[in-house]
């Protein structure tokens, strides 16, 4: 099994990557954040988990540790697949989703596209005791302010700088770091730094 990955960065496509290791390109799935931070041409550590169906080799990348923890503890839910915990971890940064889960915000949880309430509602029955506290760590003053950033100034500022002309991979990574640095910036801040960042 693939654990680990250290390439050149080939290509950065909607959401995946395509590493050259040893001669061979490997397709890898990466949240937002990830791909954010991938540029064609230059080097690339990930790790990785290896997911063997019976159609299909998949391997799901992560440019750090707490975002391939919360993979795992994402897809050990029961109905939630890695496309559907890749698209949560993109959507959200983790200290945003750690929280949601520690605090049970299935609003929040809810508002990514392909979570449903009622998924919503199992991740929250099933991760809640089990999500690292150190993980939220980053969001002062709890969820009652992680929610409304992560759902509208995050997301404003994403399509703002989309209709820009921006690449969508990159959009979201960017916005997800500067989210996890400071999660109480307005859509205006994320906006104005976004495009500092992706110029």
């Amino acid at each position: 099994m693939i654990a680990y990955l250290s390439g050149a960065v080939r290509e950065v496509r909607e959401a995946s990557a395509v590493i050259v290791a040893g001669g061979v390109g490997y397709e890898v799935f990466c949240p937002a954040s990830t791909l954010g931070r991938l540029v064609p041409g230059q080097p690339a550590e990930l790790n990785i988990r290896h997911v063997v169906r019976e159609d299909a080799q998949l391997l799901f990348g992560f440019s750090d540790a707490d975002n391939l923890r919360l993979f795992d503890l994402l897809t050990g839910v029961s109905g939630v697949g890695p496309k559907l915990a890749l698209s949560l971890l993109s959507a959200l940064p983790v200290s945003a989703l750690a929280q949601g889960l520690l605090t049970g915000d299935v609003k929040l949880l809810s508002s990514v596209s392909g979570v449903g309430k009622k998924t919503a509602e199992r991740l929250v029955l099933e991760l809640q005791n089990k999500v690292p506290e150190h993980l939220a760590a980053a969001l002062p003053g709890g969820a009652g302010q992680a929610a409304p950033v992560a759902s509208t100034a995050g997301r404003d500022a994403i399509e703002a700088l989309l209709a820009l002309g921006f690449r969508e991979p990159q959009v979201r990574g960017v916005v997800a770091e500067l989210l996890a640095a400071d999660p109480g910036q307005s859509a205006d801040a994320l906006i104005r730094k976004g495009l500092g960042k992706l110029r």
